[in-house]
């Protein structure tokens, strides 16, 4: 099965996407994860990444889509996917699409995360993050067995810069501007969206997920 975790920032994907493929033994595929893996392993891919990023430029959608393949490329057939946060746009679940295509894999289901405003800056002004393996934490919700130490990795976490009131209110701008369009793109496809709370604890929002599939 291959599922699309959406929802605006904070609202929990990351947690719930590793949760998900953990428990039924598919790929968790966080693009973030995936560049940083390629540029850690000196890949074509990653090398070119990092000019764009040397050059404080975004890295274009093109680059993360081949990334993207070739990661779905090297999975054994038939295992499952979770997609966590991306697509972002609708460009670039076009360019998905014409990827599992490819790769004779279909999209299975879009599992959309819905919150207040206020709940995800709350949220995210308790998210501390692992600056070296990517695993995100959260003081009210998903706290870390040791304080300010990641669980997997050991590593001393971090609060993001850009993980502020002022800023997350910014973020939530353009989800609503960019992402929401996508929800629209999915809801055109009969049977394939699901819209779940993302209000609760992490197993109720779970079993939320798991139960829209």
């Amino acid at each position: 099965m291959n599922v699309i975790l959406l929802g605006p920032p904070g609202v929990g994907k990351g947690t719930q996407g590793v949760l998900l493929a953990e428990g039924k033994s598919w790929k968790h595929m966080a693009t973030g994860d995936i560049l940083r893996a390629n540029r850690r392993e000196g890949t074509s891919l990653g090398q070119e990444a990092q000019r764009y990023m040397d050059a404080g430029e975004l890295v274009p959608d093109e680059l993360i889509v081949a990334m993207v393949k070739d990661t779905l490329a090297g999975l054994p057939e038939g295992q499952g996917v979770v997609f966590d946060g991306f697509p972002r746009t609708v460009p670039q679940a076009e360019a998905l699409d014409a990827v599992l295509e490819e790769l004779n894999r279909a999209l299975d289901r879009v599992v959309v995360l819905e919150a207040d405003d206020d709940v995800l800056v709350k949220r995210i002004a308790g998210r501390r993050s692992c600056p070296d393996c990517g695993s995100v934490f959260n003081v009210f919700m998903n706290s870390p067995a040791q304080e300010g130490i990641c669980d997997k990795c050991g590593a001393a976490l971090v609060h993001r810069p850009d993980d502020n009131p002022e800023t997350v209110k910014n973020r939530l701008n353009v989800y609503a501007e960019q992402t929401e369009p996508l929800i629209r793109f999915y809801e055109g496809r009969e049977g394939v969206l699901a819209k779940i709370p993302g209000e609760g604890s992490v197993e109720e929002i779970q079993d939320g997920i798991r139960a829209a599939l």
